[in-house]
Parts: C-alpha cells; sequence; structure tokens
C-alpha cells in the first residue's frame, strides 16, 4: 500500500481529507495500547483462576508490562526521530497485535510474562510515535482539534476499559479481552498503512547514543520497579522475599526496591551528564536537554507528571469498592465508571472551544478544577450504606474535568516544540506521564491500606474483640479489600461486614482526597504554562486570523525545521 509523504515545506500541512483519515488511525492504535492496560487489570482474577497464578505472579504480569512500557518510552521516541515516525508507529502495532494474541495462548506463567513485555514494547513504540505524528501532521487551527481528539483518547478509553473488560469475560472469556487488540490492531494496520505519512528529524546526523539508551533505560525501568512494587517488598527494609529467574534477594536490611530506586536515581544523572558531554562535543544525543529550555515543554511535562499522579489511579480503589462493599459484579462496577466518559465526550467537545477563546492554558485549569471538584464529591458520596448511582453525578463531572485537561495537555507540552524534535519530546511527556501514574498509584495504594487501619476501630465500637477486629483488619490491607467478601461467612458475620464497609468507605474516601491533592499541585503549576494558541499566538490573535482565513491554515510566525522528504524511490505519494 502507499502512503502520504509529509512535505518539507516549513508550516504546510499534509492536505485536508487525509490527515483526518490518519489521525483516527493513530487514536486507534492509543487506544488499543490504553485498552489493554485498563481490561487486563480486570483480567487478573480470571487469569489467576485458570493458570493458577500466586499473587507475587500476578503482580509480575502487570508490572511486566508497566516496566517495559515505562522505560523503552525515551529510547523509542528518538527512534520515531532518527528511522520514521510511521515505521516505528506500524512497526509497534505489529509486535503488539502479535503478542496480545500470544499472551491469550499461553499456558505457563513464564510464556504470559514474556507476552506481556513483548506487549509493553509494541506500546513503548506506538504511543511516542503517535503523539509526534500528530505535532508533524497538524497545523494551524486543526492543530487544536488534533491534539484534543488524541489526549481525549486516552482519557474516553481509561474510563470504557474496565466496563468492556468486564462484559468480555463475562460473556466470553479472559482471553477474549486480549484477543480485542488483533481486530484492532488490523484495522489501524490498514488505515496507517495507506494514509499516515512518514517523517522524521531530517537535521539529525546519523547513529544512536547507544550508551545513553542503555543507561536511561535501564534507570528508568529500576525507578518504575521500585515505584510499583515498594509496597510488596519494602520501601528501606525487606518485607517479602524477592526471586527472579532463580536468584533471590538475600539482603534483609536494604529492600530490593530501595536498591533499585537509588541505582535507578544515579543512573538517571549518569545520563544526563552523558549526553550534556556529548552535546558539548558536538556528537549526537538520545535527548537533547536543549528541550527544556523551550517553557511549554518544560512546565507542560512537569504538569503532565503532576496530573499523573492522581488522574486515574482512585478508580481502581473504587473498582474493588463497588464490588466489596457494594455487591456489584465487575460489569456493574465498570457501568457506574463508565459514566466517566460521558462526561470526557462532553469536556472534550467544549475544551476545543475554550482553548480557542480562552488558550489551551486556561481551558487545560478548568478542567483541572473540574477534576478536582468530581473527585471531592466522590469522597463525599462514598458511605458503607450508598449506592453506585449516587456516583454518576460526581463521575460525569470528573470526566468533564478529564475531556478538557487530556485534550489540551500534550498539545500545550509540545506546541512550541520544532517537528523535527517531536519524537524525543514526545517520548519524554510520556515518560513523565507513565511514572506519574506509577507514582501515584503506589501512594494512592499506600493510602487506601493505611485508611484500612479505621476497620478497627468501627468494629471494636460495635462491640467486637480486638483481637478478631485486627484479624479483619489485616486482612483486608493484605487482600486490598478483596477479603470484604468473606465476612458475612463468619461468626457474627453481619458486625463485621458493617464495621469492615465503614472502615473500607474511610479507606477510598482518603485516596480520593489525596488524588484531589495531588490534581491541586498541578493546577497550580500550571500557571508556569503560557497561555498561547497551539500556533504559538496569543488566544485573541489566532481567533482574528481564523475569521480572516476561511479555509487556508494559519502560517506560523517562525519557520520550524523542515521534515525529511521521503525518498521518492519508497513508492510513497506526495500530497
Amino acid at each position: 500500500m502507499t502512503a502520504p509523504t509529509l512535505e518539507g515545506t516549513p508550516g504546510k500541512p499534509v492536505a485536508s481529507s487525509l490527515r483526518w483519515i490518519a489521525l483516527g488511525a493513530v487514536s486507534l492504535g492509543v487506544a488499543a495500547t490504553i485498552l489493554n492496560q485498563t481490561i487486563s487489570n480486570v483480567a487478573i482474577p480470571a487469569i489467576s483462576k485458570e493458570i493458577g497464578l500466586t499473587t507475587e505472579n500476578a503482580t509480575w504480569v502487570n508490572a511486566a508490562y508497566a516496566l517495559t512500557f515505562a522505560s523503552l518510552l525515551l529510547l523509542m521516541g528518538r527512534l520515531a526521530d532518527l528511522v520514521g515516525r510511521r515505521k516505528i508507529f506500524i512497526t509497534g502495532l505489529l509486535i503488539f497485535s502479535a503478542s496480545s494474541i500470544v499472551v491469550a495462548l499461553t499456558q505457563t506463567v513464564g510464556q504470559l510474562v514474556a507476552a506481556r513485555i513483548a506487549q509493553g514494547l509494541g506500546a513503548a513504540m506506538i504511543l511516542p510515535a503517535s503523539l509526534s505524528l500528530v505535532n508533524a501532521v497538524f497545523k494551524g487551527r486543526d492543530r487544536a482539534i488534533a491534539f484534543a481528539v488524541w489526549g481525549s483518547t486516552i482519557g474516553i478509553v481509561s474510563a470504557i476499559g474496565p466496563l468492556l473488560g468486564g462484559w468480555i469475560i463475562g460473556v466470553s472469556s479472559w482471553q477474549w479481552a486480549f484477543l480485542i487488540n488483533a481486530p484492532i490492531g488490523i484495522l489501524t494496520l490498514i488505515l496507517a498503512l495507506k494514509f499516515i505519512p512518514d517523517s522524521k528529524d531530517a537535521d539529525a546526523r546519523d547513529g544512536l547514543d547507544v550508551l545513553g539508551a542503555i543507561l536511561a533505560t535501564s534507570a528508568l525501568a529500576l525507578i518504575t520497579f521500585g515505584i510499583i512494587e515498594g509496597q510488596a517488598y519494602g520501601w528501606v527494609k525487606t518485607l517479602n522475599q524477592l526471586s527472579v529467574g532463580g536468584l533471590t534477594w538475600t539482603y534483609s536490611a536494604i529492600s530490593p526496591t530501595a536498591a533499585a530506586l537509588f541505582l535507578g536515581i544515579t543512573l538517571i544523572i549518569s545520563f544526563l551528564l552523558w549526553e550534556k558531554y556529548r552535546a558539548a562535543v558536538d556528537k549526537p544525543v538520545l535527548f537533547d536537554l536543549s528541550l527544556y529550555s523551550v517553557r511549554s515543554f518544560r512546565y507542560g511535562t512537569l504538569v503532565g507528571l503532576l496530573v499523573s499522579l492522581g488522574e486515574f489511579g482512585v478508580l481502581f480503589a473504587l473498582s474493588l469498592f463497588l464490588q466489596s462493599v457494594y455487591g456489584y459484579t465487575a460489569l456493574q462496577a465498570g457501568a457506574v465508571l463508565a459514566t466517566l466518559a460521558f462526561g470526557a465526550f462532553a469536556g472534550t467537545a467544549a475544551a476545543v472551544r475554550a482553548s480557542r477563546a480562552l488558550g489551551p492554558a486556561v481551558a487545560l485549569r478548568i478542567g483541572m478544577v473540574l477534576e478536582v471538584v468530581g473527585i471531592l464529591w466522590l469522597g463525599w458520596e462514598l458511605t458503607p450504606n450508598g449506592s453506585g448511582w449516587s456516583l454518576v453525578a460526581p463521575l460525569v463531572v470528573y470526566g468533564a474535568g478529564v475531556g478538557f485537561a487530556t485534550s489540551q495537555l500534550a498539545g500545550i507540552s509540545l506546541s512550541q516544540v520544532p517537528p523535527a524534535k517531536s519524537g524525543q519530546a514526545s517520548g519524554a511527556q510520556s515518560t513523565s506521564r507513565a511514572l506519574g501514574a506509577a507514582i501515584g498509584t503506589a501512594v494512592l495504594g499506600a493510602t487506601l491500606l493505611a485508611g484500612f487501619g479505621s476497620t478497627t476501630a468501627a468494629l471494636t465500637d460495635r462491640g467486637v474483640t480486638p483481637a478478631v477486629a485486627q484479624q479483619v483488619t489485616a486482612g483486608l490491607r493484605a487482600s486490598a479489600g478483596i477479603s470484604f467478601t468473606t465476612l458475612n461467612k463468619k461468626p457474627n458475620g453481619e458486625v463485621l461486614v458493617a464495621g469492615a464497609a465503614q472502615g473500607y468507605s474511610t479507606a477510598v474516601r482518603g485516596a480520593a482526597f489525596v488524588a484531589a491533592g495531588f490534581i491541586t499541585i498541578g493546577l497550580g503549576a500550571s500557571f508556569l504554562l503560557p497561555n498561547v494558541s497551539l500556533n504559538g499566538r496569543k488566544p485573541e490573535e489566532a481567533a482574528k486570523i481564523e475569521e480572516s482565513v476561511d479555509q487556508e491554515p494559519s502560517v506560523e510566525p517562525t519557520p520550524e525545521p523542515s521534515l525529511e522528504v521521503s525518498d521518492p524511490d519508497d513508492d510513497l505519494i506526495k500530497v
């Protein structure tokens, strides 16, 4: 199949209709990776039952994907600039789709973890390549819409993922929760081969900074591991034994996660010093540190990390709460959480208009305010005797905030980044959000476990002996609340359920308030962002230009570095 080629003329976009089809293909690819992440959480119990996963096995099924994904984003973003964004996107799509099929066919824990690593590799190629393609293809007034579509895809799919996962597993099997990626991948591949234009950094020198790639990838893998497994293995001292590939961590005074965090931070510092040296001697670098001199990118990356700390971690705790305390099935809990998607749809549409009228930074802040209000409202409604329906309104408000915020954040971060550097900038922006999500999940998980401590007091107030109360509390902490469903089978079960429900609601409410706090900090940081349109102008200036030019896209205020035109012998059609 042939594909359009991105012209090298500064400020000139790929012609009209084709770019919107390309955006659809890019968004489908992103949707598949996000859907995979959310559905896998729902599928773990069913996988555990069929394959016989231990708690540690189940942890590694998710950790293998998260570690690979987060650690490779920066490298894949740079490769997209060097090799070509379309090539990296398509290669990642093929790896991701094939490994999803392998996941469904696995019979052992080892096979499953290996396939999840391959999925992480494919997803790490898809995400930064997709964002840099949007940044390179769209100009003028269409750019805000394109970034809104890309960003809102993440928010909306994250919301409907649990519902779709619960439905698939309910009517079929856990294998289809992963096999669904195959038809999505095939459709995306067809569209990508035909309509996505290729582009890369035409000014880049040949050669990859191999040592920089090793340092960055190793550092990010170690830091991600330390963050997501700190609760399991101990933040300082070893709590549980870690065995990987026949090797066992034997030091009790220092946990494996503490060692991983220390080594990871050391490698990150080494990476930054190495990149600075390479740039000083005029050699190719993995990541151009001068990008942090770009105000929108510097503060956009910071805000992305802060927002990710609290944006979606609370939904996992909320899903468990609905199934445990309210007795909902996974499908019913998913249906409640999916109402967030309705708000996200409305928020995304409103955000495009608000961005044009007020500027993207203001639209972003509106979204973050709505997110904080929605999460605080959720916390207020989380009572032991409540109903999932009482959570619908705050979830819609929260979803509207997600629609506003996610549709603007990526666009703001890359708005002043030259398209030639968009791959590595996209990789860095995606990495910051992935690390933020990992940190946020770890902190919210610790908050949830600490909140279960109130169960002891709630039970003793109801006449339960301290020994039994402490036993119930310990069970809730050890199972992340899942043991709640077994309490009604114990002696004095009604009292145990009532007290544990009180403690559970207190724990989830605490996690919600912490999440709101994270987003509030991000809201404060957002005032450091320049409030310019995605074309680099003030909103009122951009609006005047759009009124005066009916069909032609806006011209960039300063010429951007040209993008390499694909080789005419490559059988690509210029448009």
